[in-house]
């Protein structure tokens, strides 16, 4: 009798230690829930762009002569009408001294024309000077105003030539390095061009785009290059730099081609970019992110929730008795993990997110969300912790 009661310990032992197996497997799977979210998606295109300046003026010679000095450091910014080269001006002086004299000549002539009339018209009228005579002194006083005018005309052409031998900036910006050297005479076809100012403080960004984008936009009554005040949102653009960071400034598309290359199959747009801190150099390539279209309140779901099969993407939805439901759902576009559902669920539904993979269709579950696997675990740890000291 006395080993017999051993034996029936282990026995029940035994039996209890099956049971709790048994329960363990027939114990519902825990898997990770969410509810179905509504958001807002913005829809971008990715493009390689060409960063050119806003505006990039040649400075040419426009009259002849020796180039005798330059006043600006190539490379550093200018000022709009600052003096940057001088030509000789001995000849273009000397234009002027001989219109002015011309002029006074001219001038001096109108004069004795003008007074010639005034003494015959009296005459005339005392009859002791003819037709003939009034009509001849008349002609000669208009002949001599014309003169006067073309002395005038003339004048003023020599003094803008004089002008010209200061070559100004025409706008503010950076100027590029001389093309010519001092004592070169410029201003002859080949040596005219004298340098470049670029002005860089506002870049613009040349891309390419597909015409599938155009039409995908076009349906979205999103027309690239017209500003649409009914929108909460304008189609920027988002530039990257060498060192693959994201430049800080956003730009704006102010322009697209009105007709597709037959060639390539796209059309070029445009965008302004502020450039206060010359970051952005023109001649530089660049990867372009443009904003597309926004979608509003959408059902979006995480991309992990999500498998792929041969009939199509589906997704676990739990029913209101725990009970697994595999759904095939229509997908739309994608954005930071998260995809747009556009059929087969409602914003009612709670998803799989996490522990999927071994679930089955009508598979009864335990669905906990994120926050309340976060407590269990939690208080799973404490216990272990605390069992730990007692154990001390």
């Amino acid at each position: 009798m006395k080993n017999i009661k051993p034996i029936l310990f282990v026995i029940s032992l035994c039996i209890l230690l099956l049971g709790a197996c048994k329960k363990n497997e027939t114990q519902p799977p825990v898997v990770e829930v969410e509810n179905v979210k509504v958001d807002n998606i913005q829809i971008f295109g990715d493009y390689v762009g060409l960063i050119k300046a806003a505006r990039n003026v040649e400075i040419r010679a426009r009259v002849e002569g020796f180039l005798e000095r330059m006043t600006f450091v190539e490379g550093k910014k200018v000022a709009a009408g600052e003096p940057l080269f001088y030509i000789n001006t001995a000849t273009y002086e000397a234009r002027v001294e001989k219109a002015k004299a011309q002029l006074k000549k001219d001038e001096a002539m109108a004069a004795k024309s003008k007074r010639d009339v005034e003494r015959l018209r009296p005459l005339y009228m005392q009859n002791a000077a003819s037709q003939l005579d009034l009509d001849n002194a008349e002609a000669a006083l208009d002949v001599a105003n014309a003169s006067v005018l073309m002395s005038k005309a003339d004048l003023a052409q020599a003094e803008l030539q004089l002008s010209y031998t200061i070559v100004r900036s025409p706008l503010s910006g950076y100027i590029s390095e001389r093309y010519v050297d001092i004592g070169t005479l410029v201003g002859t076809s080949g040596t005219s061009l004298l340098a470049t100012v670029v002005q860089r403080d506002t870049v613009l960004v040349d891309f390419k785009l597909t015409s599938l984008d155009y039409l995908r936009s076009q349906r979205r009554n999103v027309h690239l290059g017209e500003q649409d005040s009914t929108r909460s949102w304008q189609p920027t653009v988002e530039v990257t730099l060498a060192d693959n960071t994201v430049y800080s400034k956003k730009g704006i598309v102010d322009f697209a081609a009105p007709q597709v290359d037959p060639k390539t199959g796209t059309f070029g747009v445009r965008a302004v970019l502020p450039n206060p801190n010359q970051v952005l150099l023109p001649g530089q390539f660049t990867r372009v992110k443009l904003l597309l279209d926004v979608l509003d309140n959408v059902m979006v779901v995480p991309r992990k929730a999500i498998s792929i099969e041969k009939g199509g993407a589906f997704i676990f939805v739990i029913r209101p008795d725990s009970i697994a439901e595999k759904r095939f759902v229509e997908t739309g576009p994608e954005q930071n993990n998260k995809i747009v559902i556009t059929r087969g669920l409602s914003t009612t539904e709670k998803i799989v997110v996490e522990g999927f993979q071994k679930l089955t269709h009508g598979e009864k579950v335990i669905p906990r969300t994120l926050d309340e696997q976060k407590k269990i675990d939690t208080q799973v740890r404490l216990d272990q912790n605390n069992q730990k000291e007692e154990n001390k």
